[in-house]
């Protein structure tokens, strides 16, 4: 499912296009803006969203063997939840 099949289910659930598409694009930018400033956001039952800070390293080209620096970065992560797990699991 990519984002417009996810803005054409909400319109089935009784929305109009105009305002799922508002609302998954709401959505969206919540979880960025809040993941860029550090914040974590938690749906219960669903699962978190955060952010994992990967220490620098240094990695190998596998075609010349040389070193690389591989600077220090932060990723997102998502966990998810219990319920979300069972829902899967079932």
């Amino acid at each position: 499912m990519n984002k417009t099949d996810l803005i054409s289910k909400l319109a089935e659930s009784g929305l109009k296009k105009a305002d799922a598409e508002l609302a998954v694009n709401s959505l969206v930018n919540i979880v960025t803006d809040a993941l860029a400033n550090g914040d974590k956001l938690q749906l219960v039952g669903f699962g978190t969203f955060s952010v994992k800070e990967r220490p620098a390293r240094v990695a190998r080209n596998l075609q010349t063997g040389k070193e690389i620096k591989v600077p220090a970065s932060k990723a997102p992560v998502f966990k998810a939840g219990k319920a979300l797990k069972d829902a899967v699991n079932k």
